[in-house]
């Protein structure tokens, strides 16, 4: 069965910017599913802000087993409900992946824990990615290294927790570097972080850039069946307890009461 994929775009700037609506006529989203959809064993649909519920209603998300998502002018028109449910549906096994300005999207900053923040600078440099795990499966059919033309620097500190694994890191004509491919498990969901991906630029055109993701749906897809409701914490009565106890001390619960979270 196909990896069901949803390209998840702001499609804000493609409407607004010249330049970027030049590069991208269909939308960032459609030029990213279009190169995964290349790909057997991989089946891609896009949403956007604009949708209503964004293109994400709980129904959609049931369905998908990778999420893709770019963002970066209106992470504040983000609705938090949707948030919420995506990171309900991360925790209980759907694939994330996030890419370039989404890491300062209300969902990655949401299951990182952290501000997420980092330097910048917009002078279409060149970008030089360089492996530093040959053989993950992000990875596979990838050279050594490989060079975007003209792309925004993003530089060190990045406030992100430590990562699982980092599969790349960048250097930038101006002299920085950057962890631009880090890898994370929250709950039963493999979450992806990828730096490239500017709208004046590009980048989701280049041969390389869309093998990375390719790689990374394969990668982040979790074959298991979803965890239902990730965020349950139940009350275990006494009487089903592993080991047979007696109840004894003062206690705040009832039996069969949800109590306090």
């Amino acid at each position: 069965m196909a990896i069901r994929t949803v390209v998840w775009g702001e499609n804000v700037h493609e409407q607004t910017n010249k330049i970027v609506a030049g590069i991208y006529p269909n939308g960032m989203h459609s030029c990213i599913a279009d190169a995964l959809n290349s790909v057997p064993g991989i089946s891609a649909t896009t949403a956007t802000l604009q949708e209503d519920e964004h293109g994400l209603t709980a129904a959609r998300l049931a369905e998908t087993d990778v999420l893709i998502w770019w963002g970066h002018c209106a992470h504040g028109e983000v609705s938090d409900e949707v948030v919420e449910r995506v990171a309900e549906a991360v925790w209980s096994g759907m694939g994330l992946i996030v890419l370039h300005s989404g890491h300062f999207s209300k969902i990655f900053k949401r299951l990182m824990g952290t501000p997420c923040n980092l330097t910048w600078r917009e002078a279409g440099e060149r970008e030089r990615l360089w492996l530093t795990s040959r053989n993950h499966p992000i990875a596979a059919g990838l050279p050594d290294s490989f060079e975007l033309e003209n792309e925004e620097m993003y530089g060190e500190p990045f406030g992100i927790p430590e990562p699982l694994e980092t599969v790349f890191i960048s250097w930038f004509q101006g002299g920085e570097v950057f962890r631009s491919g880090v890898t994370y498990k929250r709950g039963a969901g493999n979450v992806f972080y990828f730096r490239p991906g500017h709208e004046t630029y590009p980048t989701y055109h280049d041969a390389n850039v869309q093998k990375v993701i390719q790689n990374a749906v394969k990668w982040a897809h979790n074959p298991a069946a979803r965890i239902a409701n990730p965020t349950d914490a139940p009350n275990v009565p006494v009487d089903v307890a592993p080991e047979k106890i007696v109840e004894r001390g003062p206690k705040l619960h009832h039996a069969g009461e949800d109590g306090y979270k």
